[in-house]
């Protein structure tokens, strides 16, 4: 099994962020930043293919006299997600065999 470090990790990280809360595009790029280096024009065409894949959907909320578009995580964008976290716990743990043989970590 094989778990790129490409866009599969990038899509399942921007749908782990989006799904503990509806949120920004601005925020969503800042909390991505923590565990993968992007930009924002990076993060948008992410975006886009999510929501045109059925995964994430838009909603635009007034902050201060704008729209803000949200985003939030849909059921296909959960099963998804929940797809990518089971094979990312097989990824890992033949990691750590091969890197640390039977022991437990």
């Amino acid at each position: 099994m094989s778990f790129t470090s490409g866009s599969t990790l990038l899509d399942t990280v921007v749908l782990a962020v989006v799904s503990r809360e509806g949120t920004y595009g601005y925020k969503i790029t800042q909390d991505v930043r923590n565990v993968i280096d992007i930009s924002e024009s990076t993060l948008y065409p992410v975006l886009r293919r999510l929501q045109k894949e059925g995964m994430l959907e838009t909603y635009d909320v007034e902050v201060d006299g704008r729209n803000r578009r949200y985003y939030k995580i849909t059921s296909i964008g959960m099963i998804k997600l929940d797809e990518e976290r089971s094979n990312w716990k097989k990824y890992v743990e033949q990691i750590n065999f091969v890197l640390f043989g039977n022991k437990k970590i």
